[in-house]
């Protein structure tokens, strides 16, 4: 029993340095460092720094572009552009409410899920699609700039698209590309169809519950209790989920750490700029490689995309402490969501209830 403890404390040890091998091509860090680059620096030339950090949000689409033939891959990155824009969207304009924002972001972030789920979309999946919707449902409500910073997120995606296009063109002949595989008809238990459809009810229910709960407690920042749970809930399996919440509490503090020491300094809008494209590059390198290391990263540069016109961001202590502990809350409550997406026993007995309630509809219609 002492040595399986043993062993297993030096794994969990040796994955907060391990560097992982990965498949990913060298140069796509280079090519998101690049998009953020050109969102950002367009904004600085243009005296619209604000401006060039939503198209830079937007710009993150290009994390979703897959190793697919050209035109498969335009189709995939055009669709996830929508998605980008469509969810940037309902976020903001529901956002005149807390508690009507927290219900809408909800049941689309369920929705969300479940097209996620049905079209089987690589990583990263549904998080940027939700963390977008959240952050959104928290921006300050106004008419007037409602359809600008819909536009900047559109112009973000455009500029994504464009880059990959140019990207895919010069390495027409040197990439390797995953073809389709054959379509083939695959026959599973009855059960098994409404497996998406629940792990999209958890997805949401969770997403709607650390929404609320943040905004019940008056947190400044509502948003960063959902983004944790979303990303702890982003794990493969239940031990993935619990390594997870592990990384992201430890990565953060050390982030905030790192974060406090480039704010010791006086940032310049440039030398934010420079900042935020060496982050962007140095997380994109990493996260395929080691998640804790990828947190001490991220730290910094969500705090430098969104909280540079917040009235906190000059007071480090305060920014850090509601950090930390919206993160700490946002974790707990992603365990708990991971813990169901992974429970065989509480998937099975809500199936069975959805096929019931599925077969009572069916008897009501034909009385």
């Amino acid at each position: 029993m002492q040595t399986n403890f043993k062993d297993f404390l030096q794994t969990e040890l040796k994955s907060l340095v391990e560097l992982k091998h990965s498949e990913r091509p060298w140069h796509m860090p280079l090519i998101a460092a690049f998009c953020a680059s050109v969102a950002l620096f367009s904004g600085l030339y243009f005296g619209q720094l604000s401006n060039g950090l939503l198209v830079c949000l937007g710009g993150h689409v290009i994390l979703y572009m897959p190793p697919l033939p050209l035109t498969n891959r335009m189709i995939t990155m055009i669709v996830c552009s929508f998605g980008m824009v469509l969810s940037f969207a309902i976020g903001i304009v529901c956002s005149f409410n807390p508690w009507i924002s927290t219900v809408v972001v909800g049941i689309y972030a369920a929705m969300v899920q479940w097209v996620v789920g049905h079209f089987k979309l690589k990583a990263p999946g549904s998080f940027f699609f939700l963390l977008i919707a959240v952050m959104a449902s928290c921006m300050p409500f106004s008419w007037a700039e409602m359809p600008q910073k819909i536009g900047l997120i559109a112009m973000g995606t455009m500029l994504a698209c464009l880059i990959t296009f140019l990207y895919s063109l010069a390495l027409l002949n040197t990439q390797k590309m995953v073809t389709h595989p054959p379509v083939t008809i695959a026959i599973t238990l009855r059960r098994q169809r409404y497996n998406n459809l629940i792990q999209a009810m958890i997805v949401g229910g969770f997403v709607l519950l650390s929404l609320g709960i943040g905004h019940f407690f008056a947190l400044k920042n509502p948003y960063w209790v959902a983004i944790s749970c979303l990303a702890i809930m982003q794990g493969i399996s239940r031990r993935h989920v619990l390594q997870r919440i592990v990384h992201r509490i430890l990565g953060t503090t050390l982030g905030l750490g790192v974060c406090w020491l480039i704010l010791h300094f006086k940032l310049e809008p440039i030398t934010l700029c420079l900042c935020i494209v060496t982050l962007m590059f140095i997380i994109e390198t990493l996260i395929v490689r080691n998640y804790v290391m990828a947190v001490i990263f991220i730290t910094p540069l969500t705090i430098f995309l969104t909280q540079v016109a917040n009235p906190y961001f000059n007071n480090t202590d305060l920014l850090f402490t509601y950090r930390l502990l919206d993160i700490v809350l946002g974790s707990l409550l992603g365990a708990l969501g991971g813990w169901l997406l992974f429970h065989n026993q509480f998937k099975y007995k809500t199936a069975k209830q959805l096929q019931r309630m599925k077969l009572m509809t069916r008897k009501r219609r034909l009385a």
